[in-house]
């Protein structure tokens, strides 16, 4: 063991002995012969209250009560469930958010309803080369169905989207920004007040995704006056693989605002099944059909779990950690020409960092075959994902050492 190596280890374990959150990594279900697990921010290791209500769930509302379930419990699950995602991770008060559908769709009901909202005269959706395919897809779809016109931001893809760029896009014309609030491939975090702000002065509408904030950085959307937002629940919100998305629609937009997708859960009275139909009051109406009761169980031991920690104390772990990982390079990986291609500052960097050399490509099967696991991202780059509540610097530390062993051996 080189002394680097042993220099990080001794340095990870002072740390993760004064972590305050350090007792929150016993109460997620043990990976036997697991090393390190650094891929939370795309699917999030379960809480072992998770496992004990899933199986509550089936045993008991499912299995004994059947479809007195949805009378008793179900029918405003959405709603309760987003209710306390807005409270504890948004900053959004009650009736402005509610969970269902995947990301994608959740994502296409709301722009879609916004871009209509906007109208012909302002045909323009602003969106950046460097956001998650999804949301240029979605965009594309929607410009193709609609006859709207997309303006392309082009940011720096180690950094992000930047207040100055959008200002430069943004024109009489312009309907709706489309953006995410921390880069998926940098984690830069995007100046979401000023941005919002700056649209809104323009005459435009702001959509903001979440995917990679939630749980992790806070966005304070009812303070900052966003008007739309999505976000999954499976990367830092412990929903497991599946767990459908949430959508926020700001009060003042919700009776304005028509989703596209009319499904009977949606229906200002569900049971009624009459011929024609009538959008339920608020949130109830951003509801298209049955919502996943088993894909959602598991969110709230996870929000529970931020409310009881404070999600600054997360957000607060998640910048120490991304500061260990940047600080270990160095003294580690420098000599191999591993470069950080996520923001250095604190302020502007997410729940992971991004570590990018020409052979990462090959060295990343084998960190998962050695049960080291990152992701990878195009063209170069191994994205570390420090979910704050379930992740060691120990973790971390193992990772960056088996990393050089691996670079070292060629």
């Amino acid at each position: 063991m080189s002394g680097a190596a042993a220099a990080l280890r001794d340095t990870a374990t002072r740390l993760d002995a004064a972590d305050p959150l350090r007792h929150t990594r016993d109460l997620y279900l043990p990976s036997p012969g697991l090393v390190a697990y650094l891929d939370g921010n795309s699917l999030g290791r379960p809480l072992r209250a998770t496992a004990e209500r899933i199986a509550d769930l089936v045993a008991g509302a499912w299995g004994t009560r059947l479809i007195r379930s949805w009378d008793e419990q179900w029918m405003d699950l959405p709603l309760r469930l987003g209710d306390r995602i807005g409270e504890v991770c948004l900053g959004a008060a009650p009736g402005q958010t509610v969970v269902g559908d995947s990301t994608t769709v959740m994502l296409y009901k709301l722009l879609r309803a916004a871009v209509a909202a906007a109208g012909p005269e302002r045909p323009e959706i602003v969106l950046d080369t460097e956001n998650f395919p999804t949301d240029r897809y979605v965009a594309e779809g929607i410009a193709a169905e609609t006859g709207a016109e997309l303006v392309w931001l082009e940011p720096d893809p180690a950094k992000g989207v930047t207040p100055d760029l959008v200002a430069g896009a943004l024109t009489g014309r312009t309907g709706v920004v489309l953006l995410s609030h921390v880069a998926y491939k940098s984690a830069w975090i995007a100046d979401l007040p000023e941005i919002t702000r700056l649209a809104h002065d323009a005459g435009a509408l702001v959509l903001w995704d979440l995917c990679h904030s939630v749980g992790v950085v806070p966005s304070d959307l009812d303070t900052h006056a966003v008007d739309l937002a999505v976000g999954c629940t499976y990367k830092f919100l412990g929903g497991g693989p599946g767990a459908p998305a949430f959508g926020y629609v700001a009060a003042r937009h919700q009776e304005r605002l028509r989703q596209p997708i009319q499904g009977w859960m949606g229906h200002a009275d569900p049971f009624v099944m009459g011929p024609g139909y009538e959008p339920g009051a608020g949130m109830r109406g951003f509801i298209s059909g049955t919502p996943p009761v088993l894909g959602m169980v598991g969110i709230e031991d996870t929000v529970d779990l931020i409310e009881s920690v404070g999600l600054d104390a997360v957000r607060d772990k998640a910048a120490r950690l991304g500061r260990f990982v940047i600080e270990s390079v160095d003294g580690l990986l420098g000599d191999h020409g591993v470069r950080v291609v996520s923001p250095l500052d604190d302020e502007l960097r997410g729940g992971h960092v991004t570590l990018a050399h020409p052979r990462f490509r090959e060295v990343y099967p084998v960190l998962w075959d050695r049960d080291v696991v990152p992701d990878f991202r195009e063209p170069d780059g191994i994205r570390l994902g420090l979910s704050p509540l379930s992740t060691s610097y120990g973790e971390v530390a193992e990772a960056l050492v088996m990393v050089d062993e691996v670079l070292r051996a060629g």
